[in-house]
C-alpha cells in the first residue's frame, strides 16, 4: 500500500466517523476539512457506498446515514483514551449523580473497545488520577441527564423549586443553558411564572417533570444571553 492509498483509507475511516457524529455532512466542509478538493469527497462517498455504507443525499444540503445504521467502534489511540480516562476522573467528582452515573456507563463502553495494551495504561492512569476538587464526594442533585434531555428536546419542564429562604414554588420552565460552578450546577431557564430568564440551583430542584408539550426554541446563544441580560 502505497502513501497515497495509506492518505485515502485514513480520510474514508474519518470521514465515516463524521457521519456517525454528525446528522447531516456537505461535501463542502468534509473537502475542507481534509484539504483535498469536492470532486475527491465525491469519489470517496461513492467508495464508501460500493462498500456497502448506507449514504443518503439529502439534494442541496448533504449527506447522511441511513438512521439506525451503527459502524463497529473505532479504536482509540493511548493518548485518546488517556484523554478520555482524565474527563472520567473529572466527571467523578461532579456533583450530579444522574451525570456520573451516565458518563461512567459510556466510559465503560469506551473501555471495552480499547486494545489490552491501551485498556491497561488507561487503567493505571484512572488509579494513578486524583482531583481535590469535591473532596466529600457529595452528590446533591440528581437531574442533570433529565434538564439536558428537556433542554436538547425542548420539552416544557415542572419543578418544585426552594429559593435561599426556604421558600417552595411550583415553576413551568424552559430550560435554556446549564452553567457548571465550583459548587453546583446552575440552569438558565424561562421562568412562566416570573416571566423572565432566570438562574436555579440544580440542588434545589426538589422535584421534576419532564412534560410532552413542547416550547419554542428561544433563537440566540448563551453568549447573546449574557450579553443581552448581564
Amino acid at each position: 500500500m502505497n502513501d497515497n492509498d495509506t492518505k485515502r483509507l485514513s480520510r474514508l475511516t474519518a470521514i465515516l466517523t463524521q457521519l456517525q457524529t454528525k446528522r447531516l455532512l456537505t461535501a463542502t466542509e468534509l473537502a475542507s476539512k481534509f484539504s483535498v478538493s469536492i470532486r475527491t469527497i465525491y469519489r470517496d462517498i461513492k467508495a464508501l457506498e460500493q462498500a456497502g455504507v448506507p449514504i443518503l443525499t439529502e439534494e442541496g444540503k448533504g449527506y447522511t446515514l441511513m438512521e439506525g445504521y451503527r459502524v463497529p467502534p473505532v479504536m482509540f489511540t493511548e493518548n485518546q483514551a488517556n484523554a478520555l480516562i482524565l474527563a472520567e476522573q473529572l466527571v467523578l467528582k461532579n456533583k450530579d449523580a444522574s451525570f456520573v452515573k451516565d458518563y461512567s456507563e459510556a466510559i465503560e463502553k469506551i473501555k471495552a473497545v480499547l486494545g489490552h495494551n491501551v485498556k491497561d495504561k488507561a487503567n493505571l492512569l484512572s488509579e494513578r488520577t486524583r482531583f481535590s476538587q469535591n473532596i466529600n464526594s457529595e452528590k446533591n442533585s440528581n437531574n442533570l441527564s433529565d434538564l439536558q434531555f428537556a433542554l436538547t428536546n425542548f420539552c416544557l419542564t415542572k419543578i418544585e423549586y426552594t429559593n435561599e429562604s426556604d421558600k417552595a414554588t411550583s415553576r413551568l420552565i424552559e430550560p435554556f443553558a446549564l452553567l457548571s460552578t465550583h459548587e453546583n450546577w446552575l440552569l438558565v431557564a424561562w421562568c412562566r411564572l416570573r416571566n423572565e430568564f432566570r438562574f436555579f440551583r440544580l440542588d434545589r430542584i426538589k422535584k421534576l417533570d419532564i412534560l410532552t408539550e413542547k416550547f419554542s426554541p428561544h433563537k440566540m446563544t448563551l453568549q447573546e444571553y449574557f450579553d443581552r441580560y448581564h
